[in-house]
């Protein structure tokens, strides 16, 4: 699909064609949005149009499965009230979501302690285990090993940097720690700062379902680092209370691959997705700080 824009009058065409009883409501731009591009709809609606290759795929998925977890979690997310269909006017499913009230938390990071607490209930109840036919993810839930290759090339980003053989020091922990060897859990797949809203300094939403799939929980549990202030890692696995070491020491890897990975784009936008995110370099240097401590 490209790097593609769209502007609010396609935003009311669409809803003029497929759902006319929205059609005016205010609609207001939102800054953010990287898969998806995103309007606010009203009060507590938002418009969502794909707009990378992996969109579609990604916004299907949310559609599918989000509505079937929503009730079960603790915190507000962004569930599917209504379907759009591809048309002559845009040649890609959409969806009309329930707006998530909150700043980003790469704007607005997390600041109380408290909210390890509200991270561990949320992933408590996010952890189940998942059907034979939930969605699986080359890159999310999967054994380290598999990211090895990509995880040194994210790494060149550091040369030099104080931390960057403490960060491989971690990573070859997590990868020689055993596998998960449980049945698959669902994971949200994509916890990082962009992906959860903050109210209050505190967690107050989760968004952006896109990656939702299956596997090792360790690749969510590396919030702790990648989301919470510093020192409250610990304290968020006391209140999970379902991760035995090993989870734990992969989890740890996977902040700090996620960490490289919110530098390399928020630098230059790497990953073949649309521009870059300036928000996003700061927020991994904080995240590497905190899972190298």
């Amino acid at each position: 699909m490209g790097d593609l824009a769209f502007d609010q009058d396609l935003v009311r065409a669409l809803l003029r064609d497929q759902h006319p009883d929205l059609a005016d409501l205010e609609v207001r731009d939102v800054d953010g949005g990287w898969g998806n591009q995103v309007w606010r709809l009203g009060d507590e609606l938002a418009v969502r149009l794909p707009r990378v290759d992996r969109g579609p795929a990604m916004l299907h998925a949310e559609q599918t499965w989000l509505p079937v977890l929503a009730d079960g979690l603790p915190l507000p997310t962004p569930v599917p009230v209504r379907l759009g269909r591809p048309s002559s006017l845009f040649g890609h499913p959409w969806t009309i979501v329930r707006w998530v009230e909150g700043e980003p938390a790469d704007h607005t990071p997390i600041t109380r302690a408290d909210a390890a607490e509200v991270l561990a209930e949320f992933l408590s109840a996010l952890h189940d285990p998942a059907p034979a036919d939930a969605p699986v993810n080359p890159t999310r839930g999967v054994p380290l090993a598999r990211l090895r290759g990509g995880f040194d090339g994210w790494l060149e980003l550091i040369a030099g940097h104080p931390g960057a053989d403490g960060a491989r020091e971690v990573w070859d922990e997590a990868v020689a720690a055993p596998v998960w060897s449980d049945a698959p859990r669902w994971l949200h797949g994509d916890l990082h700062p962009a992906n959860v809203v903050v109210r209050d300094g505190t967690l107050a939403g989760v968004i952006d379902f896109g990656e939702l799939c299956s596997g090792d929980p360790a690749t969510d549990l590396a919030a702790a680092w990648v989301l919470l202030p510093a020192g409250a890692a610990g304290r968020f696995f006391d209140a999970y209370g379902q991760a035995d070491d090993a989870t734990v020491t992969r989890a740890r890897g996977w902040a700090v691959l996620r960490a490289l990975v919110l530098i390399g784009i928020g630098r230059n936008g790497r990953l073949g997705l649309p521009g870059g995110k300036p928000t996003w370099e700061p927020a991994g240097h904080a995240a590497l700080e905190r899972a190298l401590a």
